[in-house]
């Protein structure tokens, strides 16, 4: 009896052997196959699904994962620390079309042109995934992303907005570029990195920020969702632990040593 392996396996010699040997070969090569998946190196959690149906609270811990990345994606960080600043700090008190303008432009800047590259670069087949998961696609992301908060930053500076807003968006900038250069080795999280440097900001507005009542509140809210964030990279198998802790490092110690310049 022929085998057919025209969609499986590779064309071999064991076609024209007997139906007994065959099985034999195959339950062989099976159990091979499963070994080597087995001690097969990752850099991440994603050998963890197996091929067998997800159970329900597999499928709702993925949903909530998959929600979380992107709600919490880093081209929403800066943003997110726009809002935070201009209403849990002295800021508080700015005119409210002041405060839209800024959040606007912050949004301009740092999502929607990011967005809109990322796209170019996809339709263009050098980003296959657009939410970046391949260490090899983020090359040119990463690049962006440092020039948008540059560029954000010094649109804050030029409107005479706090030196510790300004150094936020400068150690984004800081942080981004240490992910580029690690990039070119390892995969590092950038979402990690994003919401530590939510932290770092919300320390800072505690500390200099003359902050308001919400600001502890806000802070322990950002380190429980920092938390549930990383945890869901892992879950996903985007990262490994280690990745995620080591962009928790850098973005808080980017924006954190940067706002503290006075």
């Amino acid at each position: 009896m022929k085998l057919d392996t025209s969609s499986y396996y590779p064309p071999s010699p064991l076609d024209d052997e007997p139906e007994e040997e065959v099985i034999v070969e195959i339950e062989k090569e099976e159990i091979a196959r499963d070994d080597v998946r087995r001690d097969a190196p990752g850099d991440s959690m994603g050998d963890r699904k197996e091929d067998a149906m997800p159970s329900g609270g597999e499928r709702l811990a993925d949903g909530v994962a998959t929600f979380l990345s992107w709600a919490l994606v880093p081209l929403l960080m800066p943003v997110y620390g726009v809002l935070l600043a201009f209403n849990v700090s002295i800021l508080d008190f700015t005119p409210m079309s002041v405060k839209t303008v800024f959040t606007l432009v912050t949004a301009a800047f740092t999502v929607a042109v990011p967005a809109l590259l990322v796209f170019l670069l996809k339709r263009m087949g050098l980003v296959q995934d657009i939410g970046l998961n391949g260490r090899k696609e983020r090359l040119i992301p990463y690049i962006i992303s440092i020039v948008s908060m540059a560029g954000t930053g010094a649109f804050m500076w030029y409107k005479g907005a706090p030196l510790w807003l300004v150094m936020f968006f400068a150690g984004g900038a800081v942080a981004a570029l240490v992910n580029l250069i690690i990039n070119f080795r390892w995969k590092i999280s950038a979402h990690a990195a994003g919401i530590a440097g939510i932290v770092a900001l919300l320390l800072r507005i505690l500390r200099y920020g003359f902050p308001m009542e919400s600001a502890f509140i806000w802070l322990l809210i950002t380190i429980g969702l920092a938390g549930l964030l990383g945890t869901s990279r892992i879950w996903l198998g985007r990262h490994s632990v280690w990745q995620v802790v080591a962009g928790y490092a850098v973005g808080f110690s980017a924006v954190f040593f940067m706002t503290i310049i006075h």
